[in-house]
């Protein structure tokens, strides 16, 4: 590895943060929004996934219903529709890369949980799901192989990517649901960036809803899909504060994980076919949308925002 590509990256290789702040943004990569025009995108192999059923419903509202309406894993078309997601990163000129295959982790192609990227380097989440916790190894394993900093590994209980949701340069919301992402862990994430200089709002949201981008996804740099059905009213008033527009997203397209899209810049968006409603509204002010069907993922309990990890957007 050439450890002079980043300095950081080199003297601490598991944490690149520097005590109390003040730590170098990376300069081989880049992001700092999560609406940026995106140029890299992480995802989880499609190889070795499937459904972990009954052993993940504790852990996920989504899988729980699933199960109860009788859903089953269909190889074929689970290969098919990650085939048709993979296309339209590639159409939207994303360069796709995708975390090592390990048997042992089905569910690692869920990409956000195991870590969330910073303008400092990534982060290294801690599941709450014991059958997931060895998804922190392929994605420790890309990052150094792609010399990305590991700016800090969450040690202080159980956090997930999917809670650490950056709304501007320098602002974020970090939910938690003491289920999956435990309070304790959140304020610990949030202390490392107030430490840097950022605004953070700590978002406690009720287990049932997972995590913070079921509900909050950034749309442009100034708008986000938000259920106001499930957000609490002072995240929908703090995001108004921050001049963000807002496109409401109705409980039954959200509990299907149709509000968990992903910003792709140059207003355009990648969501699923069954966000048919929200579709239609992002379409009416003036968005591109993609809309493959991913139900074999959506059934599973995650969405597109839940299966990327970017690596790297273009300033906003």
């Amino acid at each position: 590895m050439d450890t002079t590509v980043d300095s950081a990256l080199g003297q601490h290789p598991l944490r690149a943060r520097a005590s109390g702040g003040g730590t170098e943004e990376m300069t081989n990569w880049y992001l700092k929004s999560e609406a940026g025009p995106l140029r890299d995108v992480l995802l989880g192999p499609v190889e070795g996934f499937r459904w972990l059923g009954e052993e993940n419903a504790e852990y996920s509202s989504l899988v729980r219903d699933s199960l109860r309406k009788g859903r089953v894993f269909d190889r074929a078309l689970t290969e098919r529709q990650h085939a048709e997601m993979v296309n339209a990163y590639e159409d939207a000129g994303v360069n796709c890369h995708f975390l090592p295959v390990d048997e042992g982790t089905p569910m690692q192609v869920y990409a956000r949980d195991s870590s969330f990227m910073t303008p400092y380097g990534a982060v290294i989440c801690q599941m709450a799901n014991p059958r997931r916790r060895g998804e922190y190894a392929p994605a420790l394993r890309f990052y150094l192989e792609n010399e990305i900093p590991i700016y800090d590994m969450v040690s202080m209980g159980s956090f997930e990517g999917g809670d650490f949701n950056m709304i501007k340069p320098g602002v974020a919301l970090v939910g938690y649901t003491d289920h999956r992402s435990e309070k304790i862990a959140a304020e610990q994430v949030a202390s490392w960036f107030t430490g840097e200089g950022w605004e953070i709002k700590l978002a406690p949201i009720d287990p049932f809803y997972v995590h913070i981008d079921l509900m909050v996804c950034m749309l442009t740099t100034d708008c986000a899909a938000v259920c106001l059905e499930t957000t609490e009213e002072d995240i929908v008033s703090w995001l108004r504060e921050k001049n963000i527009e807002i496109v409401p997203a109705t409980f039954e397209e959200t509990m299907a994980l149709g509000c968990n899209v992903v910003a792709l810049g140059n207003d355009k968006v990648l969501s699923t076919l069954a966000a048919k409603e929200l579709n239609q509204k992002m379409r009416a002010i003036g968005l591109e949308v993609y809309d493959p069907d991913m139900t074999m993922f959506t059934w599973a309990g995650g969405g597109v925002h839940c299966m990327c990890q970017p690596l790297r957007r273009d300033a906003d």
